[in-house]
């Protein structure tokens, strides 16, 4: 009969330690970022891209030489408006990324 009590007792014991674990499991809000809008960083006028040079009217070789070098400097164009983006957006998603992982607590400062 010794034992019944014990039994009682040893179960009232096992409660708080997995009511402690539960706890710890469900304490913090789970941390929801809303989705930022990067792109809209971006100009307006990025939208429409870069135009590409004039044909030339003449048939001389000047005239063609001097259309590939501005259809170059056009390809330059996009080519440095597209590193451009990327890199904003890069940059707003890792400052988003960096917000989130602020925000969330941390235990005696360490975890």
């Amino acid at each position: 009969m010794k034992s019944v009590p014990r039994r009682a007792q040893m179960r009232l014991w096992t409660l708080p330690p997995m009511l402690l674990a539960c706890a710890a499991c469900v304490s913090a809000p789970p941390i929801v970022a809303a989705p930022s809008a990067c792109s809209r960083l971006l100009p307006d006028e990025w939208r429409e891209g870069v135009p590409g040079a004039a044909l030339p009217a003449g048939q001389s070789l000047a005239d063609w030489m001097i259309f590939g070098d501005a259809q170059t400097g056009q390809l330059d164009k996009s080519n440095d408006r597209y590193r451009a983006a990327v890199g904003i957006v890069e940059r707003c998603e890792e400052r988003d990324r960096q917000a989130v992982k602020a925000s969330r607590s941390r235990l005696f400062g360490v975890f």
